[in-house]
């Protein structure tokens, strides 16, 4: 860069900085770097390259320093270190979007309190935004408000959002109390394989909701009457089908019961927030829901989603990958017993604090003390179930902990088409994976992790593993293109490097 442009660029910072009320070493905290630079910086006297600059943009949040913000965003992972100190469990992903998706249900004001500020997130309050509702982040929290409007403007809808998300679908159950006709884009998100929306299609025909797939859009109508308070059997035990039933039901006039419902974490969450609006639930937990619904639901409301058992078995594994000790706090206990009965009989030791409670007054709570130490295969394979059996989303991370584990461990990801094949991307690492077909993979261990460079997978816990595994990777690795990774967890590389990872994201020029 010429004298006259780093002056110029140098200026811009320092008043992008300004404006956002930052100090030099809070933006020097923030990029890892000294004071002294920042100073440099701004006076015009450090060379920048792109890849800073592109850093200060995202620090800054702001449009004039970025660089191709529109190019895939990287990591670049110096592998093989320790990590230690203390880390907390951030509130979940699917509670979120499942309270959001609830928070349509009401002509009240909503505010969500210290909502995970994931990717997710984001283009779900996009989607809402475009229809009329009204939403914002209040001021130095990450607590969100919800407006509604009046009327929502489904015409008006964000499409390229909406496309980028399966919760999408989420939104049928809501929408079915307020139109007799409309459509939604067809669902994206993780690409997993071809994920039937016949078992939601099942669930919403009892409250009269038709939908026929056409052109890119599920078309949907609604038979006025259908009568309510029906008891509905729900053909697959899944967490969005149930929450889906749940939206439907809750301002239906009636008892509505639902059998074979997922008691799943994120469930029980929705149900702690729909009791909140005043709807009725009997058997949270359990695998039949009886809901009480109210047609009309009004209400200024406040709710603390709980914290993300996914986020803490990655946090665990990453732990385990690399013989660290570390303490995880808010990790919520019941919906990690399996997970770590299963560690434990691979040899896993750790410790656990007396139990407290989340801020939703409900979900159990413990700080988790991992303990390093050797690890050996399990004699059985390991497989999800629907809980209180092993969750689904935290079956991925044993595949790097296999990887460290003496022996040969098989996994089966029976839920999924193609989740089992993305745990190949462990191979350029130096792990050993034997693809057997596309539902099951034998893991032979322990590895001699090596750096390497790997594209992010299209899901997002096969990606958090294959980022995982590079921590533990002595070396330098580059994962590339971390979107999906974005979508479920934040602020995590920051979080990682503050227990002494070293994670540095860039974008391509």
């Amino acid at each position: 860069m010429t004298d006259d442009y780093l002056d110029r660029v140098g200026t811009l910072i320092r008043d992008a900085r300004r404006q956002r009320k930052l100090t030099q070493s809070e933006l020097a905290e923030s990029l890892q770097t000294s004071q002294s630079a920042v100073a440099r910086i701004e006076q015009g006297k450090q060379n920048l390259s792109l890849e800073m600059v592109a850093r200060i943009g995202e620090a800054l949040d702001t449009e004039v320093v970025q660089v191709a913000t529109n190019t895939p965003l990287n990591l670049r992972i110096k592998g093989g270190r320790k990590l230690s100190g203390e880390i907390d469990v951030r509130t979940s992903k699917n509670a979120a979007v499942a309270c959001l998706c609830a928070s349509l249900l009401n002509k009240g004001k909503t505010t969500l309190r210290n909502l995970a500020r994931i990717e997710e997130v984001n283009r779900i309050t996009e989607v809402l935004n475009s229809i009329g509702v009204k939403t914002r982040w209040l001021p130095d929290s990450s607590d969100l408000e919800i407006t509604p409007p009046a009327r929502l403007d489904l015409d008006a809808m964000d499409e390229a959002a909406a496309q980028r998300t399966r919760t999408i679908l989420m939104f049928l159950g809501p929408l079915l109390h307020e139109f007799d006709d409309f459509k939604l884009p067809n669902a994206g998100g993780c690409d997993l394989g071809a994920r039937t929306v016949e078992p939601h299609m099942h669930a919403l025909s009892a409250f009269g909701l038709q939908v026929e797939a056409s052109h890119g859009y599920y078309v949907a109508t609604v038979n006025r009457n259908v009568r309510a308070g029906a008891t509905i059997i729900l053909t697959e035990r899944g967490d969005t089908v149930t929450e889906n039933a749940l939206f439907a039901a809750a301002r239906f006039d009636g008892t509505t019961t639902i059998r074979n419902a997922s008691p799943n974490y994120m469930v029980q969450d929705l149900c702690f927030f729909l009791e909140k609006l005043g709807v009725r639930i009997d058997g949270i937990g359990t695998t039949t829901l009886i809901v009480h619904g109210r047609p009309h639901i009004d209400q200024d409301v406040e709710y603390h989603p709980s914290e993300d058992p996914i986020e803490a078995m990655s946090l665990l594994a990453a732990a385990v990958v690399t013989t660290s000790e570390i303490t995880i706090k808010r990790v919520p206990i019941e919906f990690m017993e399996i997970e770590l009965t299963l560690l434990a009989g691979m040899g896993m030791k750790y410790d656990l604090s007396p139990e407290y409670t989340s801020a939703n007054g409900r979900t159990r709570l413990a700080d988790l003390r991992t303990i390093p130490g050797p690890l050996v295969a399990p004699k059985d394979k390991i497989h999800p179930m629907p809980f209180p059996g092993l969750n689904i989303d935290n079956l991925p991370f044993f595949a790097a902990i296999a990887a460290v584990a003496e022996g040969q461990t098989m996994i089966h990801d029976w839920v999924y088409e193609n989740r089992a094949i993305y745990l190949t991307e462990l191979t350029p690492l130096g792990a050993k994976v034997h693809l057997m077909d596309p539902h099951r993979v034998l893991i032979e261990g322990p590895t001699r992790w090596r750096a390497a460079e790997v594209m992010c997978p299209p899901a997002l816990r096969p990606s958090m593993v294959v980022l995982l595994a590079m921590l533990a990777a002595p070396g330098e690795s580059v994962l590339r293109n971390v979107y999906v990774i974005n979508r479920g967890y934040e602020d995590i590389y920051t979080r990682l490097n503050a227990l002494g990872a070293d994670i540095q994201s860039f974008r391509d020029i």
